[in-house]
């Protein structure tokens, strides 16, 4: 499949880390998750649109979900532009990618018939998490968490999901990838939670500003840090199972990559406070030491000389999701919910 360098241009402009590793992903996994990143990136511009109220979000997100259960590239052109003129975001980045809805809307129907399943599925999966938070907002949609179960399922909806469809088109690669399907499984939306969490403790104050504290004031940062860095253990460990089974060399750098720069930003956020960033430099030098590590056969991510490295990760927390505003019966749910929601699911996907 021909790349589409429109597509590209906008996955250049929306991204930092995930531009940098899609383009080591081989082909169909690439076309794939490209498609994939900017259709969650519509969803996450939807879902933090400040200058919206809290039911505009709503709405949009509802229409998003309906978008990819039945709707058409021609559907996805009209709500593009409704979105994109109501101002959602001063991104220009994030404007044009509205504007391209029908674009990247063509890319998902062109992927192939499985890839695409899991793609929608997947989508229409964190845009009902989303709104199930974004209506926990006032009116003028300010979000305030209470609780590290509230912050944890959050993180699941934006971010472990993502981690799960991802595993699943990455076992499309063949059998080999397939022998350490539980062990992925597992570990897919504990990778994704940590990378969230990275975002959220570097982000806190800009977060506030745009009204939404994600973070508890009761909580206590070196818990969420120690969580970060033991989710991101579980994520290392990820990465060295796909190795084991002989993934190919674009997977691990794809998984390795964003691992290994969540690891220098907390590092960075823990020393220096939040909004601390790393330099260019030293992502530079970071994604010339992880391509060197696979050449050589090292492990995608070090198994020691970072914090978390050596601590269990909680493998037995599975996350519950509060159902959309807009199912029948279903009112906002409330923060204090989350404690009754915690439970262990059968399945490693968790809630459809």
């Amino acid at each position: 499949m021909p790349r589409d360098h429109e597509l590209t241009e906008l996955l250049r402009r929306t991204s930092r880390t995930f531009a940098l590793a899609i383009p080591m992903l081989p082909e169909p996994r690439h076309e794939e998750v490209m498609v994939a990143y900017l259709l969650f990136r519509i969803a996450d511009t939807l879902e933090d649109a400040a200058p919206w109220s809290r039911d505009q979000r709503i709405e949009a997100l509802h229409d998003f979900v309906e978008l990819m259960e039945s709707g058409s590239a021609r559907d996805a052109a009209v709500l593009g532009r409704r979105w994109r003129e109501a101002g959602p975001s001063d991104h220009e980045g994030y404007l044009d990618l509205l504007d391209a809805t029908d674009r990247v809307v063509a890319a998902l129907d062109r992927l192939d018939p499985e890839a695409r399943s899991v793609v929608r599925h997947h989508t229409i999966r964190t845009c009902r998490g989303m709104a199930a938070f974004v209506s926990m907002a006032d009116r003028k949609g300010r979000l305030r968490l209470h609780g590290l179960e509230a912050l944890r399922t959050y993180c699941y909806a934006v971010a472990g999901i993502v981690g799960e469809m991802l595993t699943e088109l990455f076992l499309m690669e063949g059998p080999e990838v397939r022998s350490v399907e539980a062990e992925v499984r597992r570990r897919a939306l504990f990778f994704g939670e940590a990378l969230q969490l990275v975002n959220v403790v570097r982000d806190v104050r800009e977060d506030g500003r745009e009204g939404r504290w994600l973070l508890d004031e009761r909580i206590d940062r070196e818990t969420v840090l120690h969580l970060a860095f033991r989710d991101l253990k579980a994520a290392a460990e990820y990465t060295r199972f796909l190795q084991e089974a002989d993934a190919p060399t674009g997977i691990l750098s794809f998984t390795a990559l964003p691992v290994r720069l969540a690891i220098a930003t907390l590092e960075a956020v823990r020393n220096d406070g939040p909004g601390a960033k790393i330099g260019r430099g030293r992502v530079t030098a970071i994604v010339g030491r992880t391509m060197v590590d696979l050449a050589n056969g090292s492990p995608p991510v070090p198994a020691t000389g970072w914090p978390g490295a050596d601590v269990p990760w909680d493998e037995d927390w599975r996350p519950v999701l509060p159902p959309p505003p807009w199912e029948a019966g279903a009112g906002p749910p409330t923060p204090e919910g989350f404690a009754a929601k915690r439970s262990v699911a059968e399945s490693p996907i968790g809630e459809a």
